[in-house]
């Protein structure tokens, strides 16, 4: 067992299966030694487990639980893309898109569940710049929406 798929076991997570591109896209590619993921929705077996906006229909806490589904799942597009998360040397940056009510500013409490996450797995590697982001509306209702740039050797 992998040394990522062991703390992802610790953790009592695995990888997903990535997620179908739901438009013309693929979900990473391979530039040099970075890897960058397309925007990833909160897929639990091929559904958005909730749709609509953050701080109306979906609580704060239940959007940073997707944000941690949304980061697993670009963990899986990274992880077919370089062959293993074991690879990673360290997480450069994640982008966080959160479909938010009018008046709602908590984006950066609702992207903290995917940037926790990236830190459980890989420790001081898993630190990154990050931007979170409000927006008016995302794919498929979806509450939120994060993407990765990983750097691998």
């Amino acid at each position: 067992m992998s040394a990522v798929a062991a703390r992802l076991a610790e953790l009592g997570l695995e990888l997903p299966a990535v997620a179908k591109p739901v438009a013309a896209y693929v979900p990473a590619v391979v530039t040099g030694n970075l890897v960058f993921t397309s925007g990833q929705l909160p897929f639990v077996d091929g559904a958005l487990p909730a749709t609509g906006k953050v701080g109306a229909a979906v609580t704060p806490e239940d959007a940073a639980a997707l944000a941690r589904q949304c980061a697993l799942n670009a963990l899986a597009a990274a992880s077919e893309a370089i062959g293993s998360l074991d690879r990673v040397t360290r997480v450069v940056k994640a982008v966080v898109f959160v479909n938010s009510a009018p008046g709602f500013t908590g984006q950066p409490a609702v992207a903290n569940g995917g940037s926790e996450l990236l830190g459980e797995i890989f420790g001081e590697a898993g630190r990154h710049a990050r931007s979170a982001v409000g927006v008016a509306e995302l794919p498929l209702d979806s509450p939120v929406e994060l993407e990765l740039i990983l750097e691998f050797a």
